[in-house]
Order: C-alpha cells, then sequence, then structure tokens
C-alpha cells in the first residue's frame, strides 16, 4: 500500500501541468472499464458527461476520469484522454467504432499569475500528456490538476489517500483541493482533518487543544474572488458494485469533504466526487460491506484533502498564497 489511489487494483493515475499558464490535469485511467457515478453537492460545477452516470443511463461504465484545472476551458483535456485511449483500442462500442468514455470536472484556476494561452487552450494536450504517463506511482502537492489551486489562507493541491475496509476491500481517493474555504483550523498548523489522520501523513500534530473563536467563522476565499473555488475527487474501491450502489458511495464520500474543508458545498463552489469500481477484487459487497466502503471513502477524501495541502509547494507570482510548509513546518 502506497496510500494511493493506485492501491486499488486496475486504477492508474496520469498528470500533466504547465507551469507557464500556471494549470495542470490529473487523470484516473481504469485497467479495465470501471463502473462510475458522481454526486454533485455544490453550487456551481464545471462537468462534463457527467449524465452518462446516471443509474438510468445506458453506458454501464467508464475508461477514465478527469480532474482538471482550467474552468470550463479545462474539460477540454477529456478530448485529449480520449484521443490517447481510442489509440489503445479503449471505449464504448458503437458499430465499428470505439468511443472512450470520459467524465470529467475542473476548478477555477485562470486568475492566480499564468500567462495567456493564445487561440487554443492547452488542456487537451495537457489531459493526452497525463493519459500517456498514467501508472502506479504519482507525486502529491501542487501538481496536475492541483497545481495552481488554492484555499481560503493556503496553496491548495492534489492529495490522495487509501484504506482497507473490515471486510477486506480497498478503498481510495485523490482530489483536487481548490477550496472556498479553509483545511487547516483558523490560523494554526492543525487540519480539521485531524481525526482522520494515519501515522503523520500531514504532520501528524493532531487536533488543537482548543479551536480559536474566529475559527468558527472561517475566511472564505469567495470574499476576494467570488467564483475562484471547487473540490472535486475520485473514490475507487475494487469491489463489484452497480451505479446505483456507488450513486450512494459518492454520496457518503461527501462526508470526508465537509470533515476537511470548512465551509464546503457552497453556493459558488462545484464540489462534487466521482465513484467507481474497478471489481478487481471479484467480490460484491453486501448492504453492510456498502456502507462500510462509504464510510471508508469519506475517511480518505478527508485525509487526501489535508495531504493536498500538506504537500503543495507555492507558485512564484506575486501575492501567491503561501504553502503550508513554508508557513508552518520550517518553523518548527
Amino acid at each position: 500500500m502506497q496510500n494511493l489511489i493506485t492501491d486499488i487494483g486496475g486504477v492508474s493515475v496520469g498528470q500533466a501541468h504547465d507551469p507557464g499558464i500556471a494549470s495542470g490535469v490529473t487523470v484516473v485511467v481504469f485497467d479495465e472499464p470501471a463502473t462510475a457515478s458522481v454526486a454533485v453537492h455544490g453550487g456551481g460545477p464545471a462537468v462534463r458527461d457527467t449524465a452518462l452516470l446516471a443509474p438510468e443511463a445506458t453506458v454501464e461504465t467508464v475508461d477514465a476520469i478527469v480532474l482538471s484545472g482550467g474552468s470550463a476551458f479545462g474539460l477540454d483535456a477529456a478530448g485529449g484522454v480520449m484521443a490517447q485511449l481510442s489509440g489503445r483500442g479503449r471505449g464504448f462500442q458503437i458499430g465499428g467504432v470505439r468511443v472512450p468514455i470520459v467524465p470529467a470536472a475542473s476548478v477555477f484556476d485562470l486568475a492566480v499569475g499564468g500567462r495567456a494561452w493564445g487561440i487554443r487552450p492547452p488542456w487537451w494536450d495537457l489531459g493526452f500528456q497525463a493519459a500517456s504517463e498514467a501508472g502506479q506511482t504519482f507525486l502529491l502537492g501542487t501538481v496536475g490538476g492541483g497545481y495552481a489551486a488554492t484555499t481560503a489562507n493556503l496553496k491548495g493541491g492534489t492529495g490522495s489517500a487509501s484504506s482497507v475496509t473490515a471486510a477486506g476491500f480497498r478503498v481510495g481517493a485523490i482530489v483536487v483541493v481548490n477550496a472556498m474555504g479553509t483545511v487547516t483550523v483558523g490560523e494554526t498548523p492543525h487540519f480539521w482533518a485531524s481525526a482522520e489522520e494515519i501515522g503523520a501523513e500531514f504532520g501528524g500534530l493532531g487536533a488543537p487543544a482548543h479551536v480559536p473563536p474566529d475559527a468558527l467563522s472561517p475566511a472564505i476565499k469567495g470574499d476576494v474572488s467570488p467564483h475562484a473555488n471547487t473540490t472535486i475527487a475520485v473514490v475507487a474501491t475494487d469491489a463489484v458494485m452497480t451505479k446505483a450502489h456507488l450513486k450512494h458511495v459518492a454520496i457518503m464520500a461527501h462526508d470526508g469533504m465537509a470533515r476537511a474543508i470548512r465551509p464546503s458545498h457552497a453556493p459558488l463552489d462545484g464540489d462534487l466526487v466521482f465513484a467507481a469500481a474497478t471489481g478487481s477484487s471479484n467480490r460484491v459487497p453486501d448492504i453492510r460491506q456498502r456502507a462500510d466502503i462509504g464510510h471508508v471513502a469519506a475517511h480518505c477524501l478527508a485525509r487526501a484533502i489535508a495531504r493536498a495541502v500538506y504537500e503543495a509547494a507555492a507558485l512564484p507570482f506575486s501575492g501567491a498564497l503561501p504553502a503550508y510548509r513554508d508557513r508552518f513546518v520550517s518553523s518548527r
């Protein structure tokens, strides 16, 4: 176990970013088509092909899921991923043609200081590159779809975590944290998700002895840039599950977002969670075990959110938010 979503059998992750434009793409690629669903709880999502994930929709599986920067422009990354997968013969068979199924979501990161890209947005190319480089190990922090992500007070980023349920099902999460709220408790170095931490994966400080009163009314990024928010994630399991069952896993996984970010699911957030099942365990969970998969997915997502901020590095732009490590770790 690497404490990454790729601990789930049949899952690979690829990432690409362009420091010049200050944005990037993270793609979760499934070795074989995976069952998937989504739960959108924020008020301002930017998404592509999520209607396919409804339980009543015809398509049962997906080939990859994209988490991108670039706001609505970044949804072009799915086209690049589709092209790369098509070259490998992947996709939904329609007559003599295969169409890769690649749902996507993006975050707004267009105001952090990167250069303009000209007429043709670059996310298609970043998506193709990310899919081409998908593998079992990947970096966290200021990379991929989380390259330019921020929170209300600190640099955001890309995070991941994994765990195993009591019945032995593997569960993992990957997230791009571009939150409207805070991931830390006010101005302290403690994370809201501290109760979820395993070992010292995001510093090992635990919870503060007392929550400062001002932390209960946290800074909100929307005070400065009201549309620059959204946390998007994928949770995955090796269980055999239906789209309807995965819809509930996605709903439960949102609890992890609420534990790790305050506030979350706001009107100008696009907060959403994709849930996928590779079936690589060849085991069908019963209803009690499905509940545990949802519970552990929330646990993994909360940890992944904290890890995203803990591992991030600040961008070299005037006025860029500080990284957690620059502000807190170096002073210990």
